[in-house]
């Protein structure tokens, strides 16, 4: 793996890491609670519809807002330094073939 490669996998994971908490309060996942109006809210909504009005523990909303409150779990960390980190690196590739 080339200089370039690799400092393009550690920006990707890094900056994945950096980015998830922005991301997760714009979307509507804040410490506050789900924000009113936001995708998140929608995304609420259509789980407590499909659940007969309840959210479920476990699932991808319960999940995202609990991330929201108290932040990443070491597991969701590596999962998104690894999902950032292989942005990184295909990003880098495909560079190299331009």
């Amino acid at each position: 793996m080339g200089l370039l490669t690799a400092a393009a996998v550690a920006a990707g994971a890094g900056g994945a890491v950096v980015a998830a908490p922005f991301v997760l309060a714009g979307i509507g996942f804040t410490a506050g609670g789900i924000v009113a109006g936001s995708y998140a809210a929608g995304m609420m909504s259509a789980a407590a519809v499909a659940n007969g009005g309840a959210v479920a523990a476990g699932t991808t909303v319960a999940v995202l807002q609990s991330a929201g409150v108290v932040g990443l779990s070491g597991t969701a960390t590596a999962a998104v330094a690894g999902a950032g980190g292989t942005l990184g690196w295909l990003t880098a590739v495909v560079a190299t073939l331009i």
